[in-house]
């Protein structure tokens, strides 16, 4: 609560606002090429989603009446939120990464790679791969497209897989 939680709010209300793809577009531009920033502009653009996570659980779970009776019964503010809140937030966190660990792969290698704005060129990556192979398309060279896409639809689809067993064993 207070004029941080507000200011915050704000900030990442206006994130979220604007759209995923150009909003990593624009700041791995901005930043220029590179690893490193490809990753900045990554976290920028997830970092709305893992706010208001933690912060909606962080309201939620605040009001329970075990955390009441803790503060009832003279727990300090540290051991409330190290012993009662924190372990509670924390839980959704794992399926949210994993969920977006895959969506940042396909930035990563399929916008960023295929864009030129992630690795450097002479370093081989799948997006900068299926860029080279749109030029050996029309000459019938259609494996080299092929496989770089298979890489990242497989891995795209084992951490999605890893999200759901994730969330299926919290549910349970």
């Amino acid at each position: 609560g207070g004029i941080l939680d507000k200011c915050l709010s704000l900030v990442m209300d206006t994130i979220f606002s604007i759209p995923v793809i150009l909003l990593s577009v624009v700041v791995a531009f901005v930043l220029g090429k590179g690893i490193i920033n490809a990753s900045i502009a990554l976290c920028i653009v997830y970092s709305p989603q893992y706010f208001r996570l933690i912060r909606n659980q962080t309201l939620l779970i605040k009001s329970e009446t075990y955390v009441e009776a803790a503060r009832v019964s003279g727990a300090d503010v540290k051991t409330i939120v190290f012993k009662y809140i924190l372990p509670n937030v924390l839980t959704p966190l794992p399926i949210l990464l994993t969920l977006n660990a895959a969506d940042a792969v396909l930035f990563s290698f399929g916008k960023f790679g295929f864009l030129g704005l992630g690795v450097p060129a002479d370093v081989p990556e799948w997006g900068s791969d299926l860029n080279l192979a749109l030029a050996a398309l029309p000459t019938g060279i259609w494996w080299t497209a092929l496989f770089p896409g298979l890489a990242m639809f497989f891995l795209v689809l084992g951490l999605s897989f890893i999200g759901e067993e994730i969330e299926n064993t919290f549910e349970k």
